[in-house]
C-alpha cells in the first residue's frame, strides 16, 4: 500500500514566477502561481514547486563552498536539439562536463540539472 501518490520537489530561488516559468515551458506543464510561491505541474499529477528564499546563494557547482541543494535529470531524445531549446530558454551552460551521454546546465537561478540521454 502507498502512503502518497507521488513526491513533490520545492526547489529555492530568489524568483519563483521566473524560474517556474523555465521550468514549465522546457517540461510543458502547467504554471499554478500563489505568493511567493509557484507549481509547476504535469498532466499525470507530479509537481514541482519554487520557493521565493531572502539572501539566495546560487550553487557552486562542481565545488561544494555553495551545495547545489538539488538537481533534475531531464531525459531526453537529443542532447543537441536539446541543450540548444534550454539554452534559448535562459539555461547556461557549465564549463565542467564530465560525461559524454548527458550534458550540465545551470538554470536561470543557478541549479545545476542535467539533459541525459534516454
Amino acid at each position: 500500500m502507498a502512503i502518497a501518490r507521488y513526491p513533490s520537489i520545492v526547489i529555492d530561488c530568489p524568483d519563483p514566477s521566473a524560474l517556474a516559468t523555465f521550468y514549465a515551458t522546457m517540461l510543458d506543464w502547467k504554471i499554478e502561481p500563489r505568493p511567493d510561491w509557484v507549481d509547476i505541474r504535469a498532466d499525470y499529477g507530479q509537481c514541482i514547486s519554487f520557493q521565493q528564499v531572502e539572501n539566495y546563494s546560487a550553487p557552486d557547482w562542481p565545488g561544494q563552498d555553495v551545495p547545489q541543494q538539488m538537481h533534475l535529470d531531464v531525459v531526453v531524445d537529443d542532447l543537441d536539439t536539446a541543450e540548444a531549446a534550454v539554452l534559448e530558454l535562459g539555461a547556461t551552460r557549465h564549463e565542467h562536463q564530465p560525461g559524454t551521454t548527458f550534458r550540465v546546465l545551470l538554470d536561470p537561478a543557478g541549479h545545476p540539472f542535467c539533459l541525459c540521454l534516454s
